[in-house]
């Protein structure tokens, strides 16, 4: 059954030219209304640092969870700001008088942020959370109807199917991606499959040009809404599939959390491509090339099938553009039927009919079977133009924690990419080093016992990285400040441990190679020297 849905989503504000806007010289009434909204929100503290004071920090972690019910005890009062976080979050009708002294009812009404609700009522037509931007910003993300909390599951806990144009608020997947991305200044920004706006919201903040396409037109009025409401520049919003929206038009940033979903057909919007297999995210990927500027990033959160008698790795590689440098990072692996139940209760088909629930379960595992496919990878691609020659490709499995954000931990794999390119052995050998911040030395063995069997370097940062060192690597790192070159440290510590420095110059570049590659170790200036090594 589908969701019963109120008249429509709020009018998007207008958006009219700049000479417009000046003979005009004032807002329209949508412009109007949100922007009283907008104040009115912030004056009753409903942001994420108000949320979070009024419903304690496990009613709030519940929300994430799609579980309600902590966050209704915890507003069953009549302050102004529990009735507008059942207003709006928890989309509860609320009594007229109760919220007429708190919003501009009359504007939200006459605009579509609300509608009767029978008696002296009114409801929220859409979803409205509060998100926390980087720098503090009181930021408001725009979704259908129970999709702000719990995403598409939090229709199927109000015993409904999310229709197929459903429009999801922020989930793990699109703060991930917004943590993931580079966040230099560039001119133009695309965001590809917008949704709620979230990705085009982030990149106003450092793009001078922020354009934002989706097939479904109802994401496309959310994420106006977002950007209006969340009170930054609006976007170019335009309607279509993949690249088709923007031609050939270049960027200095693409980004994309796309409906990468391997399902059998095209079910829901928000999570299922239309395209067979991960052939959604092949294109994805494949077509960024052509259109990233020069110097350029194109970050994307995808998956991928793992097929019988095929590396998962040699598929990823086959998929990259020519003249980018590429990381791409496996985070997950799924059996075929763990990632059908993931996705059959992501739609709340779990709660559905049990022949229903049964025949669907079927329809995927019938197309992984015809696919060959007996596991499906999740993971991060990131793509930099760099136009090089043998361009730097990246492609490894790391399942462990990582400390978000990782958008300059992004940036400076890459720029370390370009510095190991750009030095032979002996050029590493007159270079400087220092070890990076935050890591530790950790060594292994029996109690008691002489000599460790094991240094192990550890990450406190960015990947939190491990990797096994002898003592000469430990040795080196630990005296890496910036104030020798790695020839002469490597020459003390082979007088030092009894060992021919020629031979120890000739093994210990490709450990100091892995170290920069990793990011234990970082390039310095050559003492008097002011400029960052790095390219």
């Amino acid at each position: 059954m589908s969701t019963t849905r109120p008249p429509g989503l709020p009018l998007p504000p207008s958006s009219p030219s700049p000479a417009a806007q000046q003979s005009s010289g004032r807002a329209t009434a949508p412009d109007r209304a949100t922007a009283r909204l907008r104040d009115a929100l912030l004056a009753v503290a409903f942001t994420a640092d108000g949320l979070l004071d009024l419903l304690g920090a496990a009613a709030y972690a519940a929300l994430a969870r799609g579980e309600t019910v902590p966050a209704l005890r915890a507003t069953r009062g009549d302050t102004p700001l529990e009735s507008v976080v059942r207003l709006f979050l928890l989309q509860q009708p609320v009594p007229h008088a109760r919220v007429a002294d708190v919003l501009p009812v009359q504007d939200c009404l006459e605009a579509g942020w609300l509608a009767p609700a029978g008696g002296d009522e009114v409801a929220a037509t859409v979803d409205v959370r509060p998100y926390g931007g980087p720098a503090g910003e009181d930021w408001f993300v725009v979704s259908d109807l129970g999709c702000a909390v719990g995403g598409a599951s939090g229709i199927g806990g109000h015993g409904r199917q999310p229709d197929a144009d459903v429009v999801l608020g922020v989930g793990g997947a699109s703060t991930t991606l917004a943590q993931l991305t580079v966040r230099t200044p560039v001119a133009a920004a695309l965001d590809l499959g917008t949704g709620s706006g979230i990705q085009a919201l982030h990149a106003t903040r450092h793009a001078g040009r922020v354009t934002a396409t989706d097939t479904n037109p109802r994401a496309l009025r959310c994420a106006a809404l977002t950007l209006a409401l969340s009170g930054a520049p609006a976007a170019d919003l335009r309607e279509g599939s993949l690249y088709a929206p923007v031609g050939d038009a270049g960027y200095d940033l693409i980004v994309s959390n796309p409906p990468f979903v391997i399902s059998p057909g095209a079910r829901l919007t928000y999570r299922d491509g239309g395209m067979g297999g991960d052939d959604l995210c092949r294109a994805l990927v494949q077509g960024a090339g052509q259109r990233l500027n020069e110097g350029g990033y194109a970050q994307f959160l995808a998956n991928w099938e793992h097929v019988e008698g095929e590396d998962w790795t040699d598929r990823l590689r086959s998929w990259l553009p020519r003249g980018c440098d590429a990381w791409i990072v496996q985070r997950e692996v799924q059996d075929v039927t763990q990632y059908a139940e993931l996705w059959l209760r992501d739609a709340g088909d779990h709660r559905a009919d049990p022949a229903a629930y049964t025949a669907r379960y079927d329809a995927w595992l019938d197309e992984f079977e015809r696919r060959k496919a007996k596991a499906v990878g999740f993971g991060w691609i990131t793509l930099h133009r760099t136009d090089a020659a043998a361009p730097s490709v990246t492609v490894e499995e790391w399942p462990h924690p990582v400390e978000q954000p990782l958008g300059e931990t992004v940036r400076d794999h890459f720029r370390r990419q370009a510095y190991l390119a750009s030095h032979d052995d002996a050029a590493l050998l007159e270079a400087h080093f220092r070890l990076a911040d935050e890591i530790v030395q950790e060594q292994i063995g029996l109690p008691g016992a002489e000599d460790p069997e094991h240094v192990v370097l550890r990450q406190h940062r960015g990947m939190r990285r491990a990797t096994k060192v002898d003592t000469v690597g430990a040795g080196f790192a630990g005296v890496c400040d910036g104030s020798l070159g790695a020839g002469r440290i490597l020459d003390a510590i082979a007088q030092l441990v009894g060992e021919d420095p020629v031979l120890l110059r000739d093994r210990i570049p490709a450990q100091i190679r892995l170290l920069i590659e990793q990011g234990f170790l970082e390039p310095a200036p050559q003492p008097g020297g002011d400029r960052d090594p790095l390219p």
